[in-house]
């Protein structure tokens, strides 16, 4: 006795649902929100900072970089105690102005995600200041007062 085949039967990929959880995939669609990671949220707020002293110091901040990176470099400044929450590197050899913002040590520093919008802009504040050779209250005349 022989037996015969369904000729469509050979190329059916079986898959199994273990336990009955369905099939896996993303929990979030990429529209919401929630989606978004730590890092791409922090950067987003970097960025909202730079924007409300963007509309103000346009002329004085064109051609200026603004970086996130994650931590400080091991080797602090010689002038610097603690750690730093941010840098700003004026122009040199061809290089532009920039303002660097430590993601880590604010996240640390922050009690809320409200908490953490007001030290990201207080430290974006005080490095463009720096830059810009004024005082912090100068360049934002909000500067840290609570939003």
């Amino acid at each position: 006795m022989s037996i015969r085949r369904h000729p469509e039967a050979a190329t059916v990929v079986r898959r199994r649902d273990r336990r009955g959880r369905g099939l896996r995939g993303p929990l979030m669609p990429q529209s919401l929100p929630a989606y978004r990671t730590r890092a791409e949220r922090f950067d987003a707020l970097v960025l909202d900072a730079v924007e409300v002293l963007e509309r103000r110091w346009a002329d004085q901040l064109d051609g200026v970089e603004f970086a996130v990176e994650e931590v400080p470099p091991s080797t602090p400044a010689p002038w610097e105690t603690g750690i730093p929450l941010g840098r700003c590197f004026p122009a040199d050899a061809g290089q532009a102005d920039r303002v660097v913002v430590y993601r880590r040590p604010l996240e640390t520093r922050a009690h809320d995600a409200d908490d953490l919008a007001d030290l990201v802009h207080d430290v974006v504040v005080e490095q463009v200041a720096h830059l810009l050779g004024r005082a912090p209250e100068d360049v934002d005349p909000g500067y840290g007062q609570d939003r």
